[in-house]
């Protein structure tokens, strides 16, 4: 059982976990914003690497706000 589910948080992810995927949202949210709602097969590699450099981000940012919420 994931630590989370103990401590109540409802969606049972890690801090870590819920920054990686507001992360994700947030790059696809942008990539669907610069390329108008759509999104072409050709784009998905250049989608792929600008939503891995926003893990990257949260992966190599100082331990701030995920390992300090609550």
């Amino acid at each position: 059982m994931d630590d989370a589910y103990v401590v109540g948080d409802p969606d049972g992810l890690s801090p870590l976990q819920t920054d990686i995927r507001d992360a994700v949202a947030r790059e696809l949210h942008a990539q669907f914003a610069l390329r108008a709602d759509r999104l072409d097969l050709a784009d998905l590699p250049e989608v792929a690497y600008q939503v891995t450099m926003r893990v990257t981000e949260v992966l190599t940012r100082p331990a701030s706000r995920a390992t300090h919420r609550k």
